[in-house]
């Protein structure tokens, strides 16, 4: 249960672009042809479920205080090497698209030309880095977790920009005022659909609410029990049967 509300919460409560707006700058570029889309989604998708387990890794095992002498021994536990951690993300991310850029050339030549210098640039989007920062300070407490968070989150970005440019596609044909044609209506549409992704706020919360109540419940339950056994053993102490 726990991986499912992360699955969905990364997809659609807390989405990249829609949610917390990272990503907007290739989101916004890419996002004129659904065919581009669906490649620089994927692309995505590879490079956050690929790199955010592995900073994960090495969040607990390098970069949080006293992580190295988990394995290294306890001469090492004072160590703190957590100024390290942007470095490292981005170096473990700049790989990881590399592979990637490599990958489409190779099998993709069409795709790689359409996508343009905009491929590289997965490096350093912050979507990409946003999903290992998020992790790092959520304290998401399995690889498992964070793999499922990665791949979330990545679906979570993969759907806003093929929503955005199927919209686009189509708002070619629309009379669209000439002072919003462009970036103009597209903005609106994205803040549009950021205010319908808020609605899935409520997916969780009625489940949280129900258990509050059952705890609280069963809190009362046994006081009430306690109330009763302390007057039965009053009773007892008086005499009284």
């Amino acid at each position: 249960m726990e991986y499912l509300e992360l699955f969905f919460k990364s997809i659609f409560i807390d989405n990249m672009v829609f949610a917390t707006f990272l990503g907007m700058c290739s989101y916004l570029a890419i996002s004129k042809r659904v065919s581009t889309s669906v490649g620089m989604g994927a692309a995505v998708i590879f490079v956050l479920v690929v790199t955010v387990p592995i900073n994960w890794l090495l969040d607990q095992y390098i970069l949080q205080p006293g992580a190295l002498g988990k394995w290294l021994g306890a001469e090492y536990a004072s160590y703190d090497l957590s100024f390290l951690s942007f470095i490292m993300f981005i170096a473990t991310i700049a790989t990881m698209v590399q592979l990637v850029e490599i990958i489409v050339e190779k099998f993709a030549p069409a795709l790689y030309n359409s996508l343009g210098i905009f491929l590289p640039l997965i490096a350093v989007n912050c979507a990409i880095l946003g999903g290992s920062l998020f992790m790092q300070s959520r304290e998401i407490p399995t690889i498992g977790l964070a793999t499922v968070y990665g791949l979330g989150s990545g679906i979570g970005w993969f759907l806003a920009i093929l929503t955005i440019a199927a919209i686009r596609e189509k708002i070619r044909y629309s009379n669209v005022p000439p002072a919003l044609r462009g970036l103009g209506i597209t903005f609106i549409i994205t803040g549009l659909m950021a205010i319908g992704f808020m609605s899935f706020g409520g997916m969780l919360t009625g489940g949280d609410e129900e258990a509050k109540e059952e705890t609280t419940a069963k809190v009362e339950t046994v006081k009430d029990k306690k109330e009763a056994a302390k007057i039965v053993a009053e009773n007892k102490t008086k005499g009284i049967e």
